[in-house]
């Protein structure tokens, strides 16, 4: 076996050269930039549309806008951008094939569901530490009105939310990678594997996921040696109020208070009470414009030194949903670091 094999215990990665996340942007509707967090992200639309004549070209429109402003506040051009790795809750990934299109650099579409942001994040890491690129980025978007008009039922049917539901956010994020630097760094990626506990209930994706997510942070723990206390924040993508309560009980089970460190994006990103989002927020975008947004500002700030970012994905289907499967899930974990 290589002396030079990066690869640390049962899943998890450590890249030695410490790739830099060089600049991040953030774009949400306007229901997000009404929440806790609206004052750590880089554009809030005026409305879902942008301008656009249909929600799946609006949420395009978000994903060129993070691409562009996140080159554009790196100093760089789109020509020195080597690799783009993105996805999106889509059927073909509509809205990030339709984005790449404007773009001339080379591209990998991903479908991970709502743990896209990890992810594509981890795959962008990971060629740049491996010297296969000098630039990368990493981006993924979601729009309430596309997941609901795609999973759900449309907007005009008014159908009544359940109170384990989530509320699929309007938003899109980007991260570019390089090599050098002085800027926050990603250290370690742990990829997940796919957990299945039977839950069939598409209005309740937190409890679905949240097996994922246990798996992938007690494989990262036994993989690096690490626990709760080690991380500033510990940040789950979108598992909502159930789904973060469950993550909590079941690592207990497994040893790991992770309580005082760690947060749920999901929770994070809205206003349950006030906002009325019942569960809290979902899709790809939630990890998206709170990584982008809150941890990585709060990283240059120095008031978070290490944060563990894990994004959660229901990899379910409409079609599957139909024909009664139950709902895989996935989480994969990133920690980024900034001393």
């Amino acid at each position: 076996m290589s002396s030079n094999l990066k690869r640390i215990g049962l899943q998890t990665v450590e890249l030695k050269s410490y790739p830099k996340i060089i600049s991040t942007y953030s774009v949400v509707g306007p229901k997000e930039g009404d929440g806790p967090l609206k004052n750590y992200f880089d554009k809030i639309l005026c409305d879902d549309c942008n301008g656009q004549e249909s929600f799946e070209k609006a949420e395009s429109s978000m994903m060129i806008t993070a691409i562009e402003e996140v080159i554009r506040k790196s100093n760089l051009e789109e020509r020195q951008i080597d690799y783009l790795f993105g996805g999106d809750l889509l059927n073909q990934l509509t809205s990030t094939n339709f984005v790449a299109r404007e773009f001339k650099i080379p591209f990998f579409g991903l479908y991970g569901a709502c743990s896209t942001m990890a992810e594509s994040l981890s795959l962008a890491s990971m060629i740049v530490d491996g010297d296969f690129a000098k630039y990368a980025i990493a981006t993924t978007s979601s729009h309430f009105s596309t997941a609901e008009r795609q999973f759900r039922f449309p907007l005009e049917y008014g159908s009544q939310r359940k109170i384990q539901s989530q509320w699929t956010v309007t938003g899109s994020g980007a991260m570019l990678l390089g090599k050098t630097g002085n800027f926050p760094y990603v250290t370690h990626v742990t990829t997940g594997i796919v957990k299945d506990y039977g839950i069939k209930d598409a209005d309740n994706m937190g409890a679905a996921m949240a097996p994922a997510a246990v798996d992938t942070l007690y494989k990262h723990f036994k993989d690096t040696g690490r626990t709760a206390k080690d991380y500033d924040v510990i940040a789950t993508g979108d598992l909502g109020t159930i789904g973060r309560t469950l993550t909590e009980d079941l690592m207990l089970e497994y040893g790991y208070d992770i309580n005082g460190h760690y947060i749920d994006c999901g929770e994070k990103i809205f206003d349950n009470e006030r906002q009325k989002t019942n569960s809290g927020g979902s899709g790809c975008g939630c990890s998206a414009v709170v990584s982008c947004g809150y941890l990585y500002k709060e990283l240059l700030r120095k008031n978070f030194k290490r944060v563990l970012l894990i994004s959660t994905g229901a990899l379910m289907s409409p079609t599957s949903s139909l024909q009664g499967e139950s709902i895989p899930g996935i989480a994969h974990a990133v920690a980024i670091e900034f001393k």
